[in-house]
């Protein structure tokens, strides 16, 4: 559990670092134009040459980036919630406190994230 879960000097705030993380990502889907509905927005009497077909496919390809991102953010939210974070979903052992500092979204030990 989160409790368990900490570094050689010090106790990491994951919930923080998760925050922090997905205010991160909701900025950076907001730039794109990634409104309220959810879906990439466009000013629709820009001339849709190749090249801007081209740059659409560029943004939503990096917006279905971030959206998988913000996911595992919200997933590794939930599970400190429900006091299952820092659980390797593959073993049931703890994470590493290093490998949750480096990816807080972490969902396997390194063990089984390398096939070892």
């Amino acid at each position: 559990m989160v409790e368990n879960v900490t570094t050689d000097a010090t106790a990491i705030d994951y919930r923080s670092l998760l925050e922090e993380e997905k205010l991160d990502l909701l900025a950076k889907l907001n730039e794109l134009g990634y409104g309220d509905t959810h879906g990439l927005e466009y000013d629709p009497n820009f001339a849709d040459s190749s090249q801007v077909t081209a740059e659409r496919g560029e943004v939503e390809a990096l917006a279905g980036q971030l959206k998988e991102a913000l996911e595992q953010v919200s997933d590794a939210l939930a599970k400190l919630d429900h006091g299952t974070y820092g659980i390797c979903e593959s073993c049931g052992n703890p994470i590493d406190g290093a490998r949750l500092e480096a990816k807080p979204t972490a969902r396997l030990c390194i063990a089984c994230a390398t096939g070892k």
